[in-house]
């Protein structure tokens, strides 16, 4: 059966989340092309034929809605010869987007297009178990005394779990932008008992608006504590090792 791939991440004003996306939905390409050798790489509105599509959509700050962008997708995929759509949310959290607005978004394109393609919903990304692993290595060669992992936070009940169990198993503490404990909360909480060198891992895919805000939350914190060594490390980012763990989640 010949599959499409599509990738689905929230949609930002900043341009520097989709060059990142294109470059994943690339080298997500270059991953699968030993296995699956007639690979065309675009957006929803103009691909190449191919045996196999690889594609990039948004939930938000797009032109169409979601379902229009799914529809417009599988049936250039149809055409190139797949019969088959694995559709991946590319978000850390299970907040109330990957919960309800994809699912609802990927029912109403299902609809529309009928029988003709199989839609299949993959697992989100933060719910790899080896995310953590890679999130580890981004922080490997920082030394720090304590570390902060900075998440944007959800009120949805048990949404932040992930984020906790994430921290305990980076040996950090959590901090959220949205809800409490704040940043500047829980730096206050470790300059109280003693720490001097803080790290701030950003729980982010790809650098924008909110690795900005981070930055400057950083630099704010620095004025505010000049006794205190406050290290920021990069986000994820569009990167081999990420690829790979996408596309363990892509053939569940």
């Amino acid at each position: 059966m010949a599959s499409a791939y599509l990738l689905v991440s929230h949609g930002s004003r900043d341009p520097r989340p989709e060059i990142a996306m294109q470059h994943l939905a690339r080298l997500l390409c270059h991953k699968i092309q030993s296995d699956l050798p007639n690979i065309a790489i675009g957006g929803v509105a103009s691909l190449s034929k191919s045996a196999s599509l690889v594609g990039t959509a948004y939930l938000e700050l797009s032109p169409d809605p979601l379902h229009e962008q799914i529809i417009k997708f599988a049936k250039n995929a149809l055409e190139s010869g797949c019969n088959s759509l694995r559709i991946l949310p590319l978000f850390l959290l299970p907040g109330v987007h990957v919960m309800e607005d994809i699912p609802a978004q990927v029912a109403l394109a299902g609809q529309a297009l009928g029988q003709d393609i199989k839609i299949y919903l993959q697992p989100y990304l933060g719910s790899h178990p080896d995310l953590g692993r890679l999130l580890a290595k981004q922080v490997v060669a920082t030394k720090a005394e304590a570390k902060i992992l900075l998440a944007h936070g959800s009120r949805r009940p048990g949404g932040n779990t992930p984020v906790e169990a994430m921290a305990t198993a980076i040996g950090a503490e959590v901090a959220y932008l949205a809800v409490p404990p704040s940043l500047e909360a829980r730096v206050q909480e470790l300059i109280g008992d003693g720490y001097r060198n803080l790290l701030i891992i950003p729980y982010f895919l790809f650098a924008g608006g909110m690795t900005d805000a981070v930055a400057q939350r950083q630099q704010e914190l620095k004025l505010q504590f000049p006794e205190v060594n406050f290290q920021l490390v990069e986000p994820l980012g569009a990167n081999a090792e990420l690829v790979e763990l996408i596309w363990d989640l892509l053939e569940k």
